[in-house]
C-alpha cells in the first residue's frame, strides 16, 4: 500500500519580503500596488531574496521617498524610512554615520533621483558614502501621471512632451552611471535590464554584490535598472519590455563601469560609540572651552527672548554666540539662531539667543524681551516686536531714530565711538555686549561675558587684552549713565 503526502503551500513572495500587504485604512491584503508588467515588483523579489541569504534583515535599513517606490515598508521585511523627494542620500548618509552597523539601501526612480535629488546624489558618490543606491529607470514621472522625466529618451512622448522631447528645448537625458562614473570614490556602478530571464539574472548578481559591498562595509555602490513602466508608456508588458530592450538600453547601454570591490578591503563594524558627557567634551575643547556646568533646571528663571540685528561685518553673530556661551557657562539652557545674506559684508545680518531655566521648544522668536541694535535700520525694523517692559539697546553712533509704536526701554550707548577712542574701531560689538552685561536684561552676571569674550579670541592673546580692554570701559561708562545695576569687573 502506497501513501503520499500532500505538499505544503508554496510561498509566492520572495524570502525578505512580507508574505501578506496589508494597506492602510484596514481592508484585505493586497498582492500589490504595482501596475501588471512593472519592473519595481520583480526588482523588490531580487532585493528581499539578497537580504535573506546574506542575513542582513536586521540590519538593513531601506529608504524609499516620493515615486512609485513610496510604499516600500509594506514589501520589505527590514528597516524602513521615507524620506522628502530627492533628499533619501541626505538621510542615507546620516543613518550610515550614527548606525555604524547598518546596511543602508537606497531605493529611488528617475524623477526622484535624476531630477530634483540630482546634487544629493552626487555629492552623496562623491563622498563615497557608505550605502547601496538602486536606481529604477523607466524613462518618465510613473507616480505622477506619465511626464517627460530627467531620463526620457529624444523623441520619446510623454504627458507633457506629446509630440516627443525635443532636445533643443529640453536638452539630452541624463546619463547617471556615466556621471557618476567620473568621481572617484564610488566602489562599485552597473547598470541592469529588468526584462528578459538572461538580464534578469545579471540584475540579480548586480544587486547581491551591492549588498555584500555594504555588508562587508566597502564603500558606495550605484546600480541602475532599465525598468518598463506599461501603463505610463501606454503599452502591453510584452510591447513595454521590448522598449527597454531595444530603445532605452541604446540610450542607456547595460553594463559594469567600475569594480573595484577587490582593491577595497572590508571594514569591521566600529564599537559602540561611549556616552556623550559634559566631562568628555570639556576634556575634548580643552581648558576654556569646555562645559562649565551641565545646564539645569531653573522654573524661576523663566526665558529670555534676545535678537542682535545690524550689517554683516559688524559681529552680530559672533556677538550672538558670545551670549549664548555666557549663558551656557552660567549653567542655562541656550540657543544660538543665525540669518544673514549673502554678502560676506554690508548685507542684513541677525541672529536670535535664547536662554532659558528649561528646555527650549524652538529657537525662532516673534517676540522679543531684548533687542541689540548695531544700526539704523536694524532698530527700525525689530523695534517694535519687543515686549512691553523689554529692553533695546542700540549704538547711538550708528542710531538715533526710534519707530513709532516702539514700546520698551530704548537706551543708546555710544559704541563705535568707544571702539574708536579705543583704537579698535572693530570692537563696537565688544562696547555692545559690556551695555548687555551691565543692563541685567538677559540675568547673567558680567563676568560670563566677559569669560566668553576672552575665550571667542584665545587664538588671537593681544586680541584677548584689547577687547576686555573695551569691555571694562564700556561696562564702566555703563555704569556711570545708570544703565543697570550690575557690579563691575575687577
Amino acid at each position: 500500500m502506497t501513501t503520499s503526502t500532500v505538499p505544503e503551500p508554496r510561498q509566492l513572495c520572495a524570502r525578505g519580503i512580507y508574505a501578506e500587504f496589508p494597506r492602510k485604512g484596514g481592508g484585505a491584503p493586497r498582492a500589490t500596488h504595482y501596475c501588471a508588467g512593472c519592473g519595481h515588483g520583480i526588482l523588490h523579489k531580487l532585493i528581499g531574496e539578497a537580504l535573506h541569504d546574506y542575513g542582513l534583515q536586521d540590519r538593513a535599513i531601506l529608504i524609499s521617498p516620493v515615486g512609485c517606490a513610496v510604499f516600500a515598508y509594506y514589501y520589505f521585511d527590514c528597516g524602513n524610512v521615507q524620506a522628502a523627494h530627492g533628499r533619501a542620500p541626505a538621510l542615507a548618509t546620516a543613518l550610515a554615520r550614527c548606525l555604524p552597523e547598518s546596511v543602508v539601501l537606497s531605493y529611488q526612480g528617475d524623477g526622484d533621483l535624476a531630477s530634483i535629488g540630482l546634487n544629493h546624489t552626487l555629492q552623496a558618490a562623491n563622498r563615497g558614502e557608505r550605502m547601496a543606491v538602486f536606481f529604477v529607470n523607466n524613462a518618465v514621472y510613473g507616480m505622477t501621471g506619465g511626464q517627460m522625466a530627467p531620463t526620457t529618451l529624444p523623441g520619446q512622448k510623454t504627458v507633457t512632451t506629446p509630440l516627443g522631447r525635443d532636445v533643443a528645448e529640453t536638452g539630452y537625458p541624463l546619463h547617471m552611471c556615466e556621471m557618476i562614473n567620473t568621481l572617484p570614490a564610488p566602489v562599485y556602478i552597473e547598470r541592469c535590464l529588468l526584462s528578459t530571464p538572461a538580464h534578469l539574472q545579471k540584475a540579480r548578481r548586480a544587486v547581491r554584490k551591492a549588498m555584500e559591498i555594504q555588508r562587508d562595509r566597502r564603500g558606495y555602490a550605484f546600480v541602475e535598472f532599465l525598468s518598463p513602466c506599461p501603463t505610463n508608456l501606454r503599452m502591453s508588458s510584452v510591447e513595454a519590455s521590448r522598449f527597454v530592450d531595444e530603445q532605452m538600453a541604446r540610450e542607456f547601454p547595460p553594463g559594469c563601469f567600475r569594480d573595484r570591490v577587490a582593491e577595497v578591503p572590508a571594514v569591521p563594524v566600529p564599537p559602540p560609540l561611549a556616552p556623550l558627557t559634559c566631562g568628555a567634551i570639556e576634556a575634548a575643547l580643552g581648558e576654556g572651552g569646555g562645559v562649565p556646568v551641565p545646564p539645569r533646571l531653573d522654573p524661576d528663571f523663566g526665558t529670555i527672548r534676545i535678537k542682535v540685528a545690524g550689517f554683516g561685518g559688524q559681529g552680530v553673530l559672533s556677538y550672538g554666540q558670545v551670549v549664548a556661551g555666557a549663558g551656557l557657562a552660567d549653567g542655562r539652557h541656550v540657543s544660538w539662531f543665525p540669518s544673514y545674506g549673502p554678502e560676506q559684508r554690508g548685507g542684513t545680518a541677525n541672529c536670535s539667543v535664547v536662554i532659558s531655566g528649561g528646555a527650549i521648544g524652538s529657537p525662532v522668536l516673534s517676540h522679543l524681551q531684548v533687542l541689540v541694535a548695531f544700526n539704523q535700520p536694524a532698530l527700525s525694523r525689530f523695534a517694535r516686536d519687543v515686549e512691553p517692559g523689554g529692553v533695546i539697546l542700540y549704538d547711538s553712533s550708528q542710531a538715533d531714530t526710534l519707530p513709532e509704536g516702539t514700546a520698551a526701554r530704548a537706551i543708546g550707548i555710544p559704541a563705535s565711538r568707544m571702539a574708536i577712542e579705543a583704537e579698535l574701531p572693530k570692537a563696537a560689538n565688544t562696547a555692545m555686549l559690556a551695555a548687555l552685561a551691565c543692563s541685567g536684561a538677559c540675568r547673567v552676571p558680567p563676568e560670563r561675558f566677559a569669560e566668553q569674550l576672552a575665550h571667542s579670541f584665545a587664538g588671537k592673546p593681544a586680541l584677548v587684552e584689547a577687547n576686555l580692554r573695551v569691555f571694562k570701559t564700556a561696562l564702566a561708562w555703563c555704569q556711570t549713565h545708570g544703565i543697570g545695576d550690575q557690579a563691575s569687573l575687577g
